[in-house]
């Protein structure tokens, strides 16, 4: 959002305007989740509005999640969708398998999905994925390959909100990135060889148009994680 009052709209109260306009800043990535954003002072320079104006924004924006106002810090960003906002507090109100089970509705569903969608350029971007997964160096490396790999499959479907859903899925990231703490790689890997050949199984079963068997692995993937913390 340009600084000062061009391009706002008299019909559209001014503090709305404000608040896409910072909206528009979390989905750019301009403010990155974790950032404190600039001072309602310094937003009022920087616009050229009233104060009420600005705080009438950012209140909007904290109720609807996007923003966390902490009195004595400052206003930081929470959450860079306002979908992953509410999915976040639904899932916090949910039981620990709750967001297991939506996972797996959502991957299932995804790789079946995929497996009929899937463009030859989508096929590409999971078996990337995949062989990151595959010759990753140490834990971290392996969690982020993973997630790709994940949200690569469900992207391949072809359906935008299933896939938003999914990236957005409270405790997903999380779950997997805790990979990242295990203290012997070697030993993770070991442990769960059965558990990685079944992700090279899904991208054949995708690439080979099998929805049946697509679906089945997704489940065999997401099952077993579940029980032994690995992604």
């Amino acid at each position: 959002m340009s600084a000062g009052l061009e391009g706002l709209h008299r019909n559209v109260p001014l503090s709305t305007q404000l608040a896409e306009g910072m909206r528009d800043r979390i989905d750019s990535g301009d403010w990155p989740v974790g950032m404190r954003i600039p001072s309602e002072s310094a937003l009022v320079a920087e616009l050229g509005v009233s104060r009420n104006s600005v705080r009438e924004a950012l209140r909007s924006l904290v109720h609807a999640g996007l923003l966390d106002a902490r009195p004595g810090d400052g206003t930081y960003v929470r959450a860079s969708s306002e979908l992953r906002a509410v999915l976040e507090r639904r899932a916090r109100r949910g039981g620990p398998g709750d967001a297991a089970e939506v996972r797996s509705m959502l991957e299932c569903q995804g790789a079946r999905l995929a497996s009929t969608r899937a463009t030859p350029s989508e096929l590409d971007t999971i078996g990337a994925a995949l062989r990151e997964r595959d010759h990753a160096a140490d834990a971290r490396a392996f969690a982020a390959a993973d997630l790709a790999f994940h949200r690569a499959v469900v992207a391949a479907s072809g359906n935008a909100l299933l896939a938003e859903l999914h990236e957005n899925l409270e405790g997903l990231a999380e779950h997997i990135e805790a990979v990242s703490a295990t203290p012997d790689f070697a030993t993770f890997l070991a442990r769960n060889r059965e558990l990685n050949a079944c992700h090279s199984d899904l991208l054949d079963a995708i690439a080979a148009g099998d929805p049946d068997r697509a679906e089945s692995l997704a489940a065999q993937i997401v099952r077993r994680s579940h029980r032994t913390g690995a992604p």
